[in-house]
């Protein structure tokens, strides 16, 4: 993959994760109790042996910046390996980058002093595993110009993705982004193939189309563009994208064990967590004792900054007052005591503290949180650097919550930062 450059969109303003997003970027929003979101595209990369890449942010990406800078210096510039991060410069114009196309386009002069063979343009705010090894070989098995992975959602769900509609060989015959209606996949009228906005291009091709227009979107502009021109392929992810790792699971007996699968189940998983419902699912993902996305495989890791916290805490079990430290089915990060209350299904990040008799089921918990005696909150994301007053409730009054906080269509409270100093 030495001939392979990676492009990361980095620069969304993900305004559907609001307030997450009120001071970063929604590539840089937490996830998973110790990642940013941008750690599992570029983790996919380097597992894909992919070691020349460009991250290209814009709004609000200090955050951004700073964990790329902390957890991402990995690179060594004398074996031909970089990571660069390429804000806004107006190299060619007055503009900021006005979207993922132009944002390439600004910095052709990155690609053309490098001269790759392919270009792979990646989303930094999506969940998923991928090999992009296979991705490559199956664009070169099809002698394609450009590969869009696609994967299969159901057809009352069209309108929020681009849509590709394909011949029986997967050749893509039209692109539409975001379709009032949409044609099926073949041979499924239940569902139609949404692209993950994962592309591959031959670097020429790509050169070619961002400099014959000013058109600013992959898939608003660019891939319908390209049909004409050039052909065009659709890489069926849930089929293809197979990656064998080492799992853990329950035999009959209740233990765990450590085994090898040839095709590990979340290598067909993709969630663009694109508003706060997805974000509070994606997490909820990660819990249970067979989780959907597994974060404990051991040949395809996922990277980040690892902060200096010490190891979990849990104390306190006295059955007489119901006052028990203990976590079940969730996520815990360092730094965090769970110090008299109980955490179910529940992601936690760095530095929460839990107080005596209090109760966070199926919630996010950002960093820096401190939940107060006899709270109960189920069905949260609480921003970093709150203090959860005592004996407050989250999540069981739906009234009462939108008086004093968002809520998602699906019934998740959201704390904003600092919130409750």
């Amino acid at each position: 993959m030495r001939d392979v450059m990676a492009l990361v969109m980095a620069g969304g303003k993900g305004e559907r994760l609001y307030p997450l997003t009120l001071d970063r970027s929604k590539p840089a929003v937490p996830f998973g109790g110790i990642y940013r979101i941008i750690d599992i595209t570029l983790s996919n990369c380097i597992n894909s042996n992919i070691y020349k890449i460009i991250v290209l942010p814009q709004y609000k990406a200090q955050s951004l910046v700073e964990h790329l800078e902390a957890g991402w210096n990995i690179f060594s510039y004398a074996l031909g390996h970089y990571m660069k991060v390429v804000p806004p410069q107006m190299r060619v114009g007055e503009d900021w980058y006005r979207g993922t196309a132009d944002s390439v386009r600004q910095n052709l002069y990155l690609i053309e002093r490098d001269l790759p063979k392919h270009l792979l343009v990646l989303s930094g705010d999506h969940v998923y595993k991928m090999d992009y090894a296979k991705f490559r070989k199956y664009h070169e098995e099809k002698g394609a110009d450009i590969t869009v992975s696609v994967i299969e959602v159901p057809i009352s769900q069209a309108h929020r993705f681009g849509i590709a509609e394909t011949a029986a060989d997967h050749r893509i015959t039209g692109f539409k982004e975001k379709p009032a209606s949409t044609k099926p996949m073949p041979g499924d009228p239940r569902y139609a193939l949404a692209s993950m906005g994962v592309y591959i291009f031959r670097a020429e091709v790509l050169t070619d189309l961002l400099k014959s227009t000013d058109r600013d979107d992959f898939g608003r502009d660019i891939i319908p563009m390209a049909l004409e021109r050039y052909s065009v392929y659709a890489f069926p992810y849930k089929k293809k994208n197979c990656i064998e790792d080492f799992v853990y699971t329950i035999d009959e007996a209740g233990s765990r064990v450590r085994v090898m699968e040839p095709c590990i189940r979340d290598s067909s998983y993709w969630r663009d967590v694109g508003d706060l419902d997805a974000y509070w699912n994606a997490n909820m993902d990660l819990t249970g004792v067979d989780p959907v996305f597994n974060l404990y495989g051991s040949k395809w890791p996922l990277r980040t900054f690892q902060a200096q916290y010490p190891p979990v805490k849990t104390i306190f079990r006295d059955t007489a007052s119901s006052r028990t430290g203990m976590a079940l089915d969730s996520i815990v990060s360092h730094g965090s005591i769970i110090s008299g209350g109980i955490v179910k299904t529940s992601v936690v990040s760095y530095n929460v503290i839990v107080n005596s008799w209090a109760e966070v089921s199926e919630s996010v918990i950002l960093a820096d949180v401190e939940i107060g005696r006899h709270c109960k909150i189920m069905k949260a994301i609480i921003d970093k650097g709150n203090r959860i007053p005592p004996h407050t409730e989250i999540g069981y009054n739906p009234e009462e919550d939108r008086k004093r906080f968002k809520v998602t269509p699906r019934g998740i409270v959201v704390v904003p930062k600092g919130m409750f100093q």
